[in-house]
């Protein structure tokens, strides 16, 4: 049975009508008319629906709406802008990393959250921090140089 959810998303409220046990995924994208995140795996496997839940990163795809209740919903549009994009963001066009760019979400909503948290981490910081995303582009030697550089410009 459907219920009637209020969703804080990108600084905005949003009332959502949807089953409990809808993915927040399904929300953003089919209600909201959100681009990012995306569809990947639908498992929580490969990253590309990652979105922050009150300044953490969780896979959207396996989030129920029910889970959500007052939290704060970052998505990719809500990191920065294109006036002000994110830092993270910023090194990603510097380095040039998306090919396909279908991951690209994952990645650095990821990677934002994660140097909020880590000033000035090393390498295998990085490598683990971003450990269970996927790019099937194999670009993962550009992202690592942009997580580099962002930690720079955070630092």
């Amino acid at each position: 049975m459907n219920q009637k959810f209020t969703l804080n998303v990108n600084g905005k409220s949003h009332t959502i009508d949807g089953d409990p046990d809808m993915p927040l995924l399904y929300a953003l994208r089919d209600d909201l008319g959100l681009n990012n995140p995306h569809f990947g795996c639908g498992l929580a496997q490969c990253g590309a629906c990652t979105v922050h839940i009150d300044g953490q990163p969780a896979r959207s795809c396996v989030t129920p709406l029910s889970a959500v209740g007052n939290a704060k919903v970052v998505t990719l549009a809500g990191l920065g802008t294109p006036e002000k994009p994110h830092p993270v963001q910023t090194a990603y066009v510097e380095e040039q990393v998306p090919q396909c760019g279908y991951c690209i979400n994952g990645w650095i909503m990821t990677a934002a959250a994660f140097l909020r948290d880590k000033k000035n981490p090393s390498e295998a910081e990085i490598k683990d921090a971003l450990s269970g995303l996927k790019c099937r582009c194999g670009t993962h030697v550009s992202i690592l140089k942009a997580v580099k550089r962002a930690a720079t410009m955070m630092g």
